[in-house]
């Protein structure tokens, strides 16, 4: 008959020695008890770590012992449904045997494994940046592939913006011609317009002074009338007042 009780004990005192800085008794009625575990160190010196937390059955290890993720640094969720699934199918592998280290052995590979898939992930990442930089680069070389459906699209759009702008245009004219006055209106409506000429030849520096002496001197000319002469004959410009 299986002294259960007693492989429980062993696997104990062994579990304590391999895991002196990690392996914590939580209780002995029933036995449970955690085992922490940490990944190896990944490119910029981070860690992965679970703590598991184990309880023995009655009948372990006839039975799976009950486990569970106590605690948890840098995984995401998907990442302790993995752990999860591994403890469940290392468990029924290794049923009638002792199993605690080959469980978390098996945890601690992977977390190292989860260690190597941020290492790529963070690869993949910046690859992908730099692809969409040259991709960004090369559009304002290059600029965007003319396609059929762009086109048509720039088309529409640029047909709409113009008979925007003509039916503004449109407007405008039409509202000018409403607006604009006659000549005569606009002497009515502006009497300036009246000195307008005047003013013009002022500022253009063309002042017309009139020299009145000219005038005056015109009185001391003798200047004959013709129409004194009873000889004088309109009709004949050869005609003489005098023989």
């Amino acid at each position: 008959m299986t002294d259960y009780g007693e492989e429980q004990r062993n696997e104990l005192e062994a579990l304590e020695s391999i895991y002196p800085d990690s392996f914590t008794v939580l209780s002995e009625n029933p036995p449970s008890f955690t085992i922490t575990v940490t990944s190896e160190a990944g490119e910029n010196d981070e860690t992965v770590q679970t703590t598991l937390k184990f309880t023995y059955s009655e009948k372990y290890p006839d039975e799976a012992p009950l486990y569970e993720i106590f605690s948890q640094e840098n995984l995401e969720d998907n990442d302790i449904s993995s752990i999860l699934k591994l403890l469940a199918l290392q468990a029924e592998e290794n049923l009638g045997m002792v199993m605690i280290f080959t469980l978390v052995t098996a945890v601690q590979e992977k977390l190292n494994e989860i260690v190597d898939q941020i290492k790529t992930r963070r690869e993949e990442e910046k690859k992908q940046k730099e692809k969409e930089a040259e991709e960004a680069e090369k559009q304002l070389f290059h600029g965007t592939p003319v396609t059929i459906e762009n086109f048509l699209n720039w088309k529409a759009k640029f047909d709409a913006e113009l008979l925007e702008i003509k039916k503004k245009r449109m407007k405008e004219e039409e509202q000018a011609g409403k607006n604009k006055l006659s000549g005569k209106q606009l002497f009515e409506t502006d009497h300036n317009l009246d000195t307008s000429d005047i003013q013009f030849l002022e500022d253009a520096g063309n002042n017309v002074e009139v020299d009145e002496s000219l005038f005056q001197e015109m009185d001391d000319l003798e200047l004959e009338d013709d129409e004194d002469d009873p000889d004088y004959n309109p009709a004949d410009p050869g005609s003489d007042s005098t023989d």
